[in-house]
């Protein structure tokens, strides 16, 4: 009977069960002086992931931290480094940047991408087909450019020698025009001696 008591109050309503198990003994939190070391144990600090340049990444080796090629070819830029490395290698790009100071490093770099890309679309000429283009290109201008001057400089001539002219001829015109004399036939001649014979009387 003291079995099936002690069973009974062991096994009763669910509602024991939980209160039991939620009991304040359970709940309480473990304290840092519980624990074997005495305080809760800490985190490793995060780790930071350095992306490597594109240089590095396409040549597959550890890019780092004071790489050559770093600043001039940028993880987002795979295809500038590409481009350059089919021509020039990558051994001949970093012997130039470490010859090389700081300040002429980018142009350097800008320069090589441009000849090496000018070299893929003409394998034969390169960079000097472009810049023979570019100079026939302002060759032709120049000779325009004179061509234009040389027929402002004749608009400016006859112009000048039209104005000489015309004032020439007024001069001329002028000269031998005869100043105007009274006609007696013209309506509008008066003699004198009939105006003193009218006006006569007005003045005595």
């Amino acid at each position: 009977m003291e079995c099936r008591e002690t069973a009974a109050t062991t096994t009763g309503s669910p509602a024991a069960a939980v209160a039991s198990a939620t009991s304040p003994a359970l709940l309480s939190p473990i304290s840092p002086a519980s624990s074997p070391t005495g305080s809760f144990p800490s985190s490793p600090p995060p780790t930071i992931i350095v992306s490597p340049c594109a240089a590095c990444k396409i040549l597959r080796r550890r890019c780092v931290d004071k790489c050559v090629l770093a600043p001039y070819f940028p993880p987002s830029e795979p295809l500038k480094f590409t481009i350059a490395h089919r021509v020039f290698g990558a051994s001949n790009i970093i012997k130039l940047l470490q010859e090389l100071p700081e300040a002429q490093r980018a142009d350097a770099v800008n320069s090589m991408v441009y000849e090496a890309n000018a070299r893929l679309r003409d394998p034969v000429y390169g960079c000097a087909g472009a810049i023979c283009q570019l100079q026939k290109q302002i060759s032709e201008l120049q000779a325009e450019l004179a061509k234009a001057q040389a027929e402002i400089l004749n608009m400016q001539c006859q112009n000048s020698n039209l104005v000489e002219f015309i004032c020439n001829e007024m001069s001329q015109n002028q000269e031998n025009c005869p100043q105007d004399q009274p006609n007696e036939n013209s309506p509008f001649f008066f003699d004198e001696n009939i105006l003193g014979v009218a006006w006569e009387p007005l003045w005595t």
